[in-house]
Formats: structure tokens, C-alpha cells, sequence
């Protein structure tokens, strides 16, 4: 399995540019891996357009972030969504004291739970994450690791 991090998922929703290309590619040569993304990374995205929404008093105003939080919802449907189950929540538990944001402590410890890799640039937050397997498939060369 692997697993999208927001990043990621960003970068294909929006379908522009060499790293959508290099990372579509990569997944397409992936075809027989199951592709999913965690729960939180559609927390991440739909707080966001929430904010946007709720930041914006006027009602006709708030039509094309409305417009953009159904797409995501659409957009979702691609993709096999990975709970914060109980298994996830016990490895969170474990990473206290490492000192990175609480929601890529999250994002880490689904992957790891579930033995999945996790697509992501943020090598360096997640390089901190014992037993996490990563990669960054948008940039030349890829760089896998295996932190821990």
C-alpha cells in the first residue's frame, strides 16, 4: 500500500507542472499497489476550505470555495481513505516527545501501522518518525529512506 501525504495529494489534484507529471508517472508504474491517502491528510484539505468559507462573510462570495470543497469531495473518491484506527493511535502515542506538528505525527503513524509507504517532501519532519518508510516521487532523483 502507499500512502499520499497532503503534499502529494496537492500536487495531483491540481494536475500541473514536472512534478505532477514525474509523480504520476511513478504512480501509473505503480498500478498494482493499492493507493490511498490517510484520514488526516482529508482533515488537512478540508479545514482548509473550510477557513476559506468561514473567513468570507458575503454568501455569493463563499459559492467557489463551496464549489472547491465539493470537488474535493469528488476528488476523494479516487483514492482508498486509511483510518486513525487503534492501531494508528497507539503509534502516535509513542512519538511524544518528537518535535514535529501533531498532525504529521498522525499522518506517520497510519503508514507504520499499517506497513505502508508514505509519498511525501517532507523528508525532513518525517525522517525523525522510527520505522516509517517514505519516499518523495515528484523530484529527480527519487530518494527513498527508511528513517529508524
Amino acid at each position: 500500500m502507499i500512502l499520499l501525504d497532503t503534499d502529494h495529494v496537492s500536487v495531483l489534484k491540481y494536475r500541473d507542472g514536472e512534478r505532477y507529471r514525474r509523480l504520476s508517472a511513478r504512480l501509473a508504474s505503480a498500478s498494482d499497489e493499492v493507493i490511498g491517502l490517510t484520514i488526516i491528510t482529508v482533515e488537512e484539505q478540508m479545514r482548509g476550505w473550510l477557513a476559506t468559507i468561514a473567513r468570507e462573510r458575503q454568501a455569493r462570495r463563499q459559492i467557489a470555495s463551496y464549489r472547491q470543497l465539493h470537488g474535493l469531495f469528488e476528488y476523494f473518491g479516487e483514492f482508498e481513505i486509511i483510518s486513525f484506527d487503534d492501531l494508528a493511535a497507539d503509534r502516535f502515542d509513542t512519538l511524544g516527545k518528537i518535535r514535529i506538528g501533531a498532525m504529521d505525527k498522525k499522518i506517520a503513524a497510519i503508514p507504520v501501522a499499517n506497513n505502508a509507504l508514505l509519498l511525501t517532501a517532507n523528508r525532513r519532519d518525517f525522517e525523525q518518525i522510527p520505522g516509517l518508510r517514505f519516499e518523495n516521487w515528484m523530484d529527480e532523483p527519487p530518494t527513498p529512506t527508511n528513517a529508524g
